[in-house]
Formats: structure tokens, sequence, C-alpha cells
């Protein structure tokens, strides 16, 4: 029997609290390091830019020698190779800005006449003149640790020089499947009472989703000592999945033989579809057990393994993707339970697909996302306006 059903939110608290982030790191080339987390905070080495550039194409000048220019009474400058009074010199974006220039007239507030120039504005010192360390000053913190990389952050560090990165080594996550009726994709037709392996392929591919790195094990037979062996062998992971045998059945074992090798915290969760669920520690390592039906499967890897997860890797938690949308149809769920309900959008409705039935796979294809419903609220009704969960 279950070992005692817990509020979802409780279970997932508990199992988070009994494992520790992984403290190890490595360094990687930047252009590999996109999603990554940041093992230590990144201090500017330089300024940026490193000298005066020219913010625009157009003729780098002395501020004062433009007063009083207008669009009807122009300034005229000769064009030059150094500035001085009375004198201008050609700039493009980008390029340094000559001494004694402290403005930069625009192409457009500017006509050329043979080796003079017109100009048509008035500027102020500074104007289109981007300052040395204007972007990043040499000594500033750019990235503190335990940020998570994306593309615009590594272009910074880029303009920095700086060529490799200090991160967290990702987590590494076992997935065993289980399950006497389970055929390997592709090495034989399944026949009755068969089916082939799903689980274990979609856990493995969202685990690196999440910015894990899985490793697929073999199918395991629905045996005390052959669950115990796989367990065993996986122990050099950060985090074990196992898929099946987590109810009350002759056959399902999970539970229990993780019970004998470390600590089984929970077998039982109110999670609907889900409640067979249940999460332990063997070795300091966290160990989710999912249901084998297949979306009672997704949910409590959605709800546990995610998390998990994410402390493991020092992961910052990312809000849900999210829609607002009114329901076509009532849904009910069940008090005590927090119901994920899969729903297909439609011009901002949300229509209930399979609503029970944790081994309808399909559904959740079709589906785009979850209603989720608290354990104490009976269902949702038609006409009202709830959040969607976007699947990922």
């Amino acid at each position: 029997m279950f070992k005692k059903r817990m509020n979802a939110d409780e279970a997932k608290d508990l199992f988070l609290k009994a494992f520790s982030p992984i403290s190890e790191t490595e360094s990687l080339p930047i252009e590999a390091c996109d999603d990554r987390i940041i093992a230590e905070s990144i201090t500017a080495n330089v300024d940026v830019p490193h000298y005066r550039r020219a913010a625009m194409d157009g003729f780098a000048v002395r501020a004062s020698d433009t007063l009083g220019a207008g669009s009807n009474s122009p300034v005229i400058l000769r064009v030059g190779k150094n500035v001085e009074k009375g004198k201008c010199v050609w700039v493009h974006t980008g390029s340094p800005v000559p001494e004694g220039a402290d403005a930069v007239v625009m192409m457009e507030d500017a006509v050329l006449r043979g080796d003079s120039v017109e100009i048509f504005s008035q500027l102020p010192p500074s104007r289109n003149v981007g300052e040395i360390g204007e972007d990043i000053q040499k000594g500033e913190i750019i990235l503190k640790e335990g940020h998570k990389l994306r593309p615009c952050d590594i272009a910074v560090l880029t303009s920095l020089g700086i060529g490799d990165i200090k991160v967290f080594r990702k987590p590494v996550v076992a997935i065993i499947p289980t399950g006497e009726e389970l055929v390997p994709r592709g090495k034989k037709e399944p026949g009755a009472g068969e089916v082939y392996e799903t689980n274990g392929l979609m856990a493995a591919m969202y685990i690196m989703k999440w910015g894990g790195a899985s490793r697929l094990l073999d199918i395991v037979t629905d045996a005390p000592e052959k669950i115990k062996e796989a367990i065993m062998s996986a122990l050099d992971a950060d985090m074990i999945i196992i898929s099946g045998g987590t109810s009350v059945g002759k056959r399902d074992y999970v539970p229990e033989v993780v019970g004998t090798l470390g600590d089984l915290l929970v077998h039982g969760v109110g999670i609907s579809p889900g409640k067979p669920a249940a999460l332990g520690i063997i070795n300091g390592k966290p160990v989710v057990c999912m249901p084998g039906y297949p979306v009672a499967g997704m949910v409590a890897l959605y709800f546990f393994a995610r998390a998990a997860l994410r402390k493991l890797g020092r992961i910052p938690d990312e809000p849900d993707r999210t829609v607002r949308a009114v329901l076509s149809e009532k849904i009910v769920s069940r008090i005590g339970y927090k119901t994920f309900a899969r729903v297909k959008l439609s011009n901002c409705t949300a229509i209930p697909l399979a609503t029970s039935g944790a081994g309808i796979l399909s559904s959740v294809s079709k589906a785009d996302g979850f209603v989720i419903i608290p354990p104490n609220v009976e269902g949702y009704e038609k006409g009202e306006e709830v959040d969607v969960v976007l699947i990922e």
C-alpha cells in the first residue's frame, strides 16, 4: 500500500530539502556557454569602449566651433587631418575621435562642399561621442554567480575579451524504464500486452531541455533484484528517475527497493494524474519514481523532477509560460488533489481534453497546456477564465 498520500506541495518541499546542489564546475569556451550557470561572478578587466569613439558617421569637431549654427545659418569648417579651431575631420561610426574633438556632427546635419563642410546644427560637448567606459567600466561586476547565461550576456562578455567561462557542471540524470510489458523502440513489433517504451525517452529529452545531461538505461524487468542492480549501477549520476512500478500491484516493486537502498520519503501524492509517484534519497542522490501511465509520469516529471534538476544544477527558477483563456466546458477535480487538466487552445478558449485517463498519451500531444487546479478547489466552471500552463 502507499506509504501515505501527501499534499503535492508539501511532498515537493520535503524532497527538495533532502539533498544539496552539485558544486563541481568546469571551464568552457564562451561559445559553448549558452544556458549555462556561471560559477563565479565576472568582473570587467577593461573599459568598454577603451577609447573615445564616434557614435555616428559625420565630422569630428570642437563643439565650440558650431556655436550659432542653424538650418538657415550654417557654420563653415574646413576638412583636414587634424581637429583644431575652424577645422574638422571625417569619421565613421566606431572610429576613434581625433585629439582635440569633443563632438561629432551627423552627416544629416552637414553638407560637404569641396574641402569645406557646412554645418547646420549647434552641438554641445560630447554629442555623438562614446566616452571611455561609457558601456562598461573596468572593475565593474558584469554578471553574478548563479546567473543563467543568454546569448546577449555572452556578447557582452566577448566584448571584454573573455574566451572561457567557469560554469557549474550540468547535473547527470540516469533514467531507468521498468516494466515486463515494455519493448525497446525499433527492436521488434510489440505483441499482445506489450508496448513500446516511451516514458524514458520523454524523460531524457525533458531533462536535456531543462538543462541537465540525461543517461537513458536499458529496460529493466519487474523484478526487485534487477531493479536494485539498475539503481546501484546508476549511483554515479546526480539524480535517478525510475519510470513504472510505483503503484500497489503485484509487480510494483520500485518504492520498496528505493526504501531498502536509502530513504523513501514519499509514496502517494495528492496530485492528479500522478498519485502513485514516489520520492526518495539514495546516497544523497534524489530519486524520482514516475508512474508508468504516460500522462501521470509526465506530471510527476514536470512537478518533481524539474524542480530537483533546478536545485541540483543551481538553475534559477523561471515562471511557467502561461496564457489566459476561457473554459469551453466545466473541469471537475477532486478535493485534496492538485489536478493537471489537459486543454487545447483555440481563439483564447481552453477546451478540455480527456481530463481523466492517465494512460492516454496522445491527449498530451494534442494539448497545448495544463490548467492546474489547487487541491482546495472543486473544479472550474464553464466560462471561467483560467491560466493555462503551456506544455514545452
